[in-house]
């Protein structure tokens, strides 16, 4: 297992990314004061029933996020209530959703 992290300065102050690496498998996560942003293995609606604003972040097979470098390059796919209640949207650009977790 690896892990990495990253700092992602916004105009609202910073979020941290986090990517833990294991053969064939990742997880990246971005959190922020106000709630994160995730690959599609988090359950964001499990995270909405513990008050905490979350959202996916575009990822497949195919074309997986892969780096913290290209996490902020994607758009927001699924958001459960409490993101929303941010002001964050399905299709977002990541960059500006980082800003509204900060």
């Amino acid at each position: 297992m690896e892990v990495n992290t990253k700092i992602y300065q916004t105009p609202n102050g910073h979020v941290e990314g986090v990517h833990t690496k294991w053969t064939g498998f990742s997880i990246l996560i971005v959190t922020g004061t106000k709630g994160f942003l995730a690959c599609p293995a988090i359950d964001v609606e499990a995270c909405q029933s513990y008050d905490v604003a979350a959202a996916i972040v575009e990822s497949t097979s195919d074309n997986p996020i892969g780096t913290l470098e290209r996490f902020p390059d994607r758009k927001v796919t699924i958001i459960n209530d409490k993101a929303k209640s941010l002001g964050i949207t399905k299709g977002m650009d990541v960059a500006e959703a980082f800003a509204i977790i900060a």
